[in-house]
């Protein structure tokens, strides 16, 4: 009896996983091999294979649908952004996890509970933190909105709770003899923080970038309503997710669907790209922790 229900949960759980990976990568494949086909073949037989790949729409995704220009803005932006948060939530949940003083966990949970706070409830108020930023004289251009930093900072303030709480549990599971080794020698912490930890926390590391570069990636909420247009102003830093719902607004007018599916693959393929080669890191931090 044991056995066929075991048999039966096996059953039930690779059937589900099938049907998760079919509506997870048929819609990708599909979208791949409709950025390859003309407008025609997408309207009569958006099922079937491309006679012959169309390659020139990325091309005029890229130019004419200024996928280019959105791609630029969005590696300025997530380079600052995930650079800064790796480093700010690595010293935090070090200090954290590793030292013991008045107010440790009272800091721990108010960055918890920075988890809790559903992004929309955030849009008006940094709407109005970000535009008094720009009114600040000299500084006020590089941190109002519709700027890289300003849109950067907000992207520290959201990823740091999670990467302090992900990052804390990690760094609890470092052995302490390393570390009382590495200070007896006469390391400073500085140098115990920078040579020996945060080596040892490679893999814990490595997995929680990777989470931070696709989620910072696919933001969609805060740069729509950081990164608009300011009027009297000829400059447009748009990120991507901005620059692709421009693209299927402009497209669908002029009916060129198959530079709006073109434009869906270039910014869908960096993040395909990033999960295929670091997939096995990743799966690896996420269970060091609970292995050590």
């Amino acid at each position: 009896m044991a056995g066929r229900m075991s048999r039966s949960l096996n059953l039930f759980s690779h059937g589900f996983l099938l049907v998760w990976t079919a509506m997870v990568v048929l819609p990708l494949l599909w979208a791949v091999l409709s950025s390859v086909k003309s407008d025609a073949e997408i309207l009569s037989s958006p099922w079937s294979l491309p006679g012959v790949p169309h390659w020139e729409n990325f091309g005029r995704a890229w130019s004419t649908g200024h996928i280019g220009d959105f791609f630029v803005n969005t590696v300025i932006v997530l380079a600052g952004g995930v650079l800064l948060t790796m480093l700010l939530g690595s010293m935090a949940a070090y200090v954290l996890a590793r030292y013991r003083f008045p107010g440790n966990r009272i800091v721990y949970y108010v960055f918890v509970a920075g988890l809790t706070l559903p992004v929309f409830l955030a849009l008006v108020p940094l709407y109005r933190i970000v535009g008094n930023l720009g009114q600040l004289p000299g500084i006020g251009p590089y941190l109002g909105l519709n700027s890289y930093l300003g849109l950067i900072l907000v992207y520290v303030a959201y990823s740091l709770p999670f990467t302090v709480f992900f990052l804390h549990s990690f760094f609890r599971t470092l052995p302490n003899e390393v570390a009382e080794a590495a200070l007896l020698d006469g390391a400073s912490h500085g140098e115990l923080f920078l040579r020996v930890m945060l080596p040892m926390a490679r893999p814990g590391l490595l997995s929680i970038g990777i989470f931070n570069v696709i989620g910072q990636w696919n933001q969609y909420l805060l740069p729509l309503v950081l990164m608009q247009r300011q009027s009297g102003t000829d400059t447009d830093h748009s990120v991507l997710a901005q620059g692709l719902l421009n693209l299927a607004v402009s497209q669908g007018y002029k009916s060129d669907w198959s530079g709006l599916f073109a434009g869906m693959t270039l910014a869908m393929l960096p993040m395909l790209v990033v999960y295929v080669l670091f997939h096995r890191q990743v799966q690896a931090g996420l269970t060091a922790g609970t292995l050590k």
